[in-house]
């Protein structure tokens, strides 16, 4: 897979070379869920200085880690080309507990006007509508209190995870909600599938009384996008 492409979101940088993996880490995006230093706590330790250690672990195994990075804050380009990242085969949402919307799969963010944003194979949007660094998550639905379990029931379109090798198109529309496009399934927070299709709207204002769909809510309380 190339390299996730990021085009009118900011983006903080950092690459850490080793002899047979290098790892990107973009601190803009994450949110410390910390996959990373549990699974290879040898080479990412939050104390040390460069907190990165591209030679402590072999590439397998820290590609391994770095594809369970639910933001997209982590990638890597080994130089065994059997390790390369790919997309996950299906497109999924998964609501997190008083969080986030985790999305993967193959995954393109753009405009109302077609502009892409961000392409990616995994990442974290915003769903309290407090992100200062929206469509993305930032950590602020802690600052807010956001509340919600994520535990909405299957509905009637819910069945198998559909598989599909097409991209999901992602609409942070403007005072709005999240417009998908594309092959979907999203699954609460207890890992039921809730939904299958080719099209949601999805709240990110944080008000809407059928998490994590939208409901209008947006309207009500006058939610602003930027």
């Amino acid at each position: 897979m190339k390299a996730p492409t990021r085009k009118a979101l900011g983006m903080k940088l950092h690459e850490y070379k080793g002899k047979d993996i290098t790892i990107r880490y973009d601190a803009q995006r994450c949110i410390h869920a910390k996959k990373c230093v549990h699974g290879a706590p040898a080479v990412f330790n939050p104390e040390a200085r460069p907190w990165v250690s591209a030679d402590s672990a072999e590439a397998r195994s820290i590609a391994v880690v770095i594809q369970r990075c639910p933001t997209g804050a982590l990638h890597y380009q080994a130089a065994n080309p059997e390790l390369a990242e790919r997309a996950d085969p299906s497109n999924t949402v998964t609501t997190s507990p008083e969080g986030p919307l985790y999305l993967r799969g193959n995954i393109r963010v753009v405009t109302d006007a077609g502009a892409e944003l961000l392409s990616d194979t995994r990442m974290a949007l915003c769903r309290c509508g407090a992100s200062k660094n929206k469509p993305l998550c930032d950590n602020s639905h802690f600052a807010v209190a956001f509340d919600d379990p994520g535990v909405s029931l299957p509905g009637p379109d819910a069945g198998k995870e559909m598989v599909t090798s097409g991209k999901l198109q992602v609409i942070p529309t403007t005072d709005g909600p999240l417009h998908l496009q594309g092959q979907i399934t999203i699954r609460n927070a207890s890992n039921q599938v809730i939904f299958e299709g080719t099209e949601a709207w999805l709240c990110r204002c944080g008000a809407s009384a059928s998490k994590p769909f939208c409901d209008g809510s947006h309207e009500r309380i006058g939610f602003k996008s930027q």
